[in-house]
This record gives C-alpha cells, structure tokens and sequence, in this order.
C-alpha cells in the first residue's frame, strides 16, 4: 500500500481487487508450505514463474469447487419453490472462508492486553514474558519489517531481475528484534519462541482447508539460520490475540479460570465502549431481573437506558470449530446456537421483561433501577472472536421474533462495536443508525458489518421502500478502514469520512440534535431520529431557515417561524422561535402542530422552539395520531396555507412585517394578533 502524506480512501482500493489474494489464501499456502522442509533458494525466472501461474490456477480452482454446492441448487425452479441454496454446510464454506475479515490487525494488537490482564501472572509464569511485553514486541516484528521491506525493494535496483527477492525483508533475528523493540535478547526469545512454529515440526495435521493450520497457530517460521520469517502480520497479530487462551486451556488446573476471565473481558469490553457513548449513568451492567425474591428469570450482560430506548447486549465467547469450517451442517448450527441464538433468547426474555413493574432490575454493582415503558428495545448479540461471515449466517440461522416495542436482533463482534462506537460517537447518532440497522435487517446484505457501518458514514443509511434486496460490496469499508487507521494507528488523513457525521457538524441542525442528546427526553429522541434521516439538501436548508428565523428574532424581538413537511408528508415539523413564557409558548406550539397535522393528514408531527438569543432549544413537541375526519378541525385549518417546501425556506418566512393590531397572529393560531401574540 502507497501512502502520500495523507492518508486517503483511494489509497486502500487495491486492497479489495477481485484478483487481491485473501488472507486465508495466503494462510492456506503457508500452511502447504510447512507440510515439508522449507527451501529458501530463489528459483530460476521460469521456474518461478510456473509456480506462479499454478498456484494462480489451483486458487481458482478451490474457489470454483466450493462455490459449486449452492451454484448447483442456484435454478429457477428451486428458487421460485422458495429453496435457499445457502441453507447447507457445503453452501456455508464459500462464505466462511471467503469473507472479509471483521477485525483490524491493530484492534487484535491492542486488544490481546485488555483480554489477558486478568491471566497476566499465568503467563508469566508459565512463558517467561507478561502479555504487556508480548504486544510490544509483536509491534516491533511489524514495524521492523515495515522498515526493511522498502530497503530490499530499493537494493533491486543495483540487481539483476534474476537476483531479485523480498526474502530478505520477511527475515529477522532475535537480536535485531530485541535492538528494536529496547528489550533483552532472552524476552525477546522467549515471545518469538511461543509465537514460532516448533523446531522440526511439520503441517501434518492440515490436509483440507478446514483442519488445523499450523500457520495460522505458530505464524512465525524458523531458519536454517536461526532467523524467523514472517509472511502475513495479520497472522501473529491474530495469534496473539487467540493463542494465549489455548495455551491456557492446556492447563487443565488453570482452564476454568481462563474461560471465566474470557467471558469477563467481552461483558466489560461492551459496558466500556458503550459507556464512552451514553455515559455511566445510562449505561448498567449485569443487570439480574427478579420476579419475586429469590426467582430470578435472567440477566442482561450490559443494558442502556437512553429516555425511552434501550439496547439490551448479551455477550458470548463460543468460536466457530473447525468442524463447521469443514461444512458440517449441525456443527454449523450448534455452534451458531451456542454463539448467538443462546444469546438472543436470554435477551428476549429479558427485553419482554423490561418496563414491566412486577419485575426488580439489580445492577451488579448498584441498587435496583426503576424502568419505564419502552417506546423501542434493541437486543444487541455480540461475540467476542471473529466469527466467519457472522452476517451471513446470523441472516441465515437466526430465529428471532418482534413486537411492537423489541426490534429485529443485531448480531455483532467486540470488532465492529468497537468500531462502531469509536465512528458513531454521540448518544443520538449511535441509536439512530441501530434503529435503521435493524429495521433492514430482511433487506440488507452483506458479509461484514464493518461494510454496512461504513456505507451509513458515508451516504446515511435509508433505503427506500421500493427496494426489496440490496447488497453492499466489501470494497465499500475502505473509508471506514482509512479512518481508523487515521483515529488508531497515528496516520496523518481524515479522521472522520465525509457524510453523515461531517454534514452536520458545522450546521445549526446539528447543533440542535447535540441539545436533544443532552436532554434525552422521548419527544427529542423521536425527533432527532427523524433529523437524522433527511436528505443532503434538506439538512442544510432547514439550517439555513433556523439561522433565518434565529437572527431576525434577534433583530426585531418578535416571534418568528418555518414549517417543513418531510417526504410524503406523513410527517414533518414546525419551528417557533421566541421568548414567551414556556406554557404559553408550549400550549400555542402544540396546538398548530395539532392543525398541521390534521391539515397535512400526517402521522407525526413535531414542533421545535428555540430561544431567540442563542437559537438554542427550549423544548419539543412530539404528536402521533392516526389521521380522522373531524369537523371542527376541519373548520379550523380551512385557510391554512401548505407548508414551505425545502427549497422554498431561504426565499421566505412566515413573518413579513410586524402585524397590525386586528392582522392574523404569525403564529398561525388563526387569532388576531392583538388577542395572541401580542405583547
């Protein structure tokens, strides 16, 4: 990858080519390589070149033979009889070793102390280096191939192209290592040795694409020399993140306290990183529910209580064995249960449970909650391993059920949460996007959350209702990737995708939707939800008439407003900007957005009134109310005018010029101004 000096979207495209080799392509011939002695000499050019073209062909041969169970099943007959072809194990392996990784190297990196600290004496003891010190010289493998491979590439030019090889670059010793990691030879020794793939040992154990890949295990290949080669860092990264638990499960002594510190590490994971969202004060975690004393009907891992929405998460640690890799169709599905529907179930039976006052709420570490009623409930599954195509087959196997509070399920990895609270950082945005998210859930596809998450930053994720299916392309995460690599591995670029969080940053909408996050009061969250999914032009017009309206309140001191119809006018919003005493103002606010409503026949309607000195909110009015003939309301808004068109905000305002006395209120409350409104 070639970086100017900032990094950019663009410069991450080649990384999703249909010709790019995935990762565990590149795993699968490592892993054949270690099937017998490594020979390291350079091949003359044919030679090599003939390797080239047959590795190319037999990869594309494995792709074309997994692919071939569902493509077989892939005809019109089957397909209008309402067959899945992907309802099989031998469908699943395309998908499950196809898929895009869900998680950053770097997130493996940093995360490995977080998992392990709480094993940390373990692995002193038994490895000679605490978990700490293994990070650190992982990142020191990396960054010193990150600065000898270009060294090698440059030496080429002095060299023949028969003499050229990147060998060199893939090389170190344990003493170069500890010079550059600043650590002793015998710690640096110790790391590389438990990360290296035993003296004299041979890949014996894979023979299908789905065992065991002592590559994947032991990423780092000793020498003839006594040097250690290093092929892929996604690898050791990986391993140093998934190995140190399998070395402690070999102690049998040792295993349980391992697999009770591995669940502890997702469970306070979650509560942290949606902690830095919502805030300690919203956020609980292990939250047991009692219906009477001493029967307790479940727990909730980490549970968010923002005004009337919730995002009920349940944590796993179960991995996806190696069996299910091999397209095992009940090894498929128990493991799916374990990781995922188990999670589901428990939090459906405490997301029915939520709100209801027979029930008691106790935090681990807190007195009982109070709860009330739910406008929405989200039931959050997360697993804390990167789990293959965990989109793909949670569209397939998950057996869930709805109602008119509890949202479809969304199933993630600690990866993606991870991600997604670092992007989508602010209360309403963050519940915004999981409100969509999960109300697509039968019409979005793709493989990878991480895909999803970085459409929606950068075009907002809505999909109109005319569209039955979509499905997003990997290649769509690259400005998500960038943006991550910019926040988490110090390159110099954008931190933030242009879009969704950028659009509305500098505007007065979006300064708006900061008041509703501060006041998570359930007519605000209603309408920021609302602001949230409006369009480019419409984001910066309605700005454009709040500024309006804002600054000639300010000039003239008098009452000032907009109304707005949003789509197809089943919905829209009113906005009153003045200083009247909040019942007044309140009481006079509703009852036009009463009208409107019953004018435009709408659904919903809100009202919004800001103060004329700083244009900040004062309050929300939130009306839901389904449309019916009435004849006083009818005689009431018979002179109502239709309400502003988007683009129509900037050209005008309600309010022309100071009423007369006996002239018709500006408010629109169909009064004379000087029984209205009139101070």
């Amino acid at each position: 990858m070639k970086v100017g000096e900032k990094l950019e979207a663009k410069n991450l495209e080649n990384l999703y080519g249909f010709d790019r080799l995935v990762r565990t392509e590149i795993s699968t011939l490592i892993g054949l390589a270690l099937k017998g002695p490594m020979d390291l000499s350079l091949p003359a050019p044919d030679t090599l070149q003939e390797y080239i073209e047959k590795t190319e062909t037999l990869l594309h041969e494995i792709h074309e033979a997994m692919c071939a169970p569902w493509l077989a099943h892939l005809t019109p007959e089957k397909i209008k009889g309402g067959f899945d072809p992907f309802a099989s194990g031998d469908s699943l392996r395309e998908p499950i070793f196809y898929g895009s990784e869900s998680a950053y190297g770097f997130q493996y990196r940093d995360f490995s102390v977080r998992k392990y600290q709480k094993d940390d004496e373990w692995i002193k003891k038994t490895k000679d280096f605490s978990i700490h010190t293994a990070r650190e010289v992982v990142k020191a493998i990396c960054d010193l191939q990150a600065t000898k491979i270009p060294r090698v590439l440059d030496s080429f030019v002095d060299l023949p192209p028969e003499d050229w090889t990147l060998i060199e670059g893939f090389k170190f010793s344990v003493e170069e290592l500890a010079a550059h990691a600043g650590i002793t030879e015998e710690t640096a020794d110790a790391v590389v040795k438990a990360f290296a793939v035993p003296q004299g040992e041979i890949n014996t154990e894979f023979q299908s694409l789905s065992d065991f890949n002592i590559a994947n295990a032991f990423p780092l290949i000793p020498t003839s020399t006594g040097s250690f080669l290093l092929f892929q860092q996604y690898n050791i990264l990986e391993a140093l993140y998934e190995s140190p638990y399998y070395w402690m499960t070999s102690d049998k002594a040792y295993w349980g306290t391992a697999t009770k510190n591995r669940g502890l590490f997702t469970e306070e994971f979650c509560k942290q990183r949606l902690s830095q969202v919502f805030g300690n004060k919203h956020v609980f975690a292990n939250v047991e529910i009692y219906e009477s004393k001493g029967k307790r009907i479940g727990e909730i891992d980490v549970l968010v209580v923002f005004g009337n929405r919730s995002i009920l998460l349940q944590a796993k640690s179960k991995k996806l064995t190696l069996e299910a890799r091999k397209g095992n169709d009940l090894q498929i599905k128990d493991d799916f249960k374990k990781s995922v529907q188990d999670a589901y179930d428990q939090g459906l039976i405490c997301a029915k449970a939520l709100g209801n006052t027979q029930y008691k709420f106790v935090p681990k570490d807190g007195s009982p909650i109070n709860l009330s009623a739910f406008k929405e409930i989200y039931i959050v599954c997360v697993v804390s391993d990167h789990y293959p195509a965990l989109a793909f087959q949670a569209r397939q196997f998950l057996k869930f059920e709805t109602t008119d509070q509890i949202a479809p399920p969304f199933v993630m990895d600690i990866f993606t949460l991870d991600a997604l609270t670092e992007m989508v950082s602010t209360p309403l945005q963050l519940l915004s996007y999981v409100n969509r998210r999960t109300r697509y859930t039968g019409r979005l596809m793709a493989t990878n959350e991480l895909t999803v998450l970085s459409y929606h930053l950068k075009y907002n994720l809505w999909l109109q209702d005319r569209y039955d299916m979509i499905t997003l392309e990997d290649n769509f995460s690259i400005d998500l990737d960038a943006a991550m690599m910019v926040r988490r591995e110090g390159f110099s670029g954008k931190a933030t995708p242009d879009g969704v969080l950028t659009r509305l940053s500098k505007l007065s909408l979006g300064r708006l939707i900061t008041s509703i996050e501060r006041e998570p009061h359930p007519a605000t969250i209603a309408l920021g939800f609302m602001l949230l999914t409006i369009g480019e032009d419409s984001v910066r017009n309605i700005s454009s008439g709040i500024d309006k309206i804002v600054g000639e309140a300010q000039k003239d001191g008098q009452h000032h407003d907009f109304t707005v119809a949003v789509g197809e006018s089943d919905t829209g919003f009113t906005v009153h900007c003045n200083d009247y005493p909040k019942e007044i103002s309140m009481a006079r606010l509703r009852d036009y957005c009463q009208r409107r409503m019953y004018k435009q026949k709408a659904g919903t309607w809100f009202g919004v009134c800001l103060s004329p000195y700083d244009g900040e909110l004062r309050f929300v009015v939130n009306l839901q109310n389904k449309w019916q003939y009435d004849k006083a309301m009818e005689a009431a808004t018979r002179r109502m005018a239709a309400p502003s068109k988007m683009a129509d905000i900037l050209k005008k305002s309600r309010k022309k010029r100071k009423p007369g006395r006996n002239d018709p209120c500006s408010c629109g409350s169909g009064k004379k101004y000087k029984k209205c409104c009139l101070p």
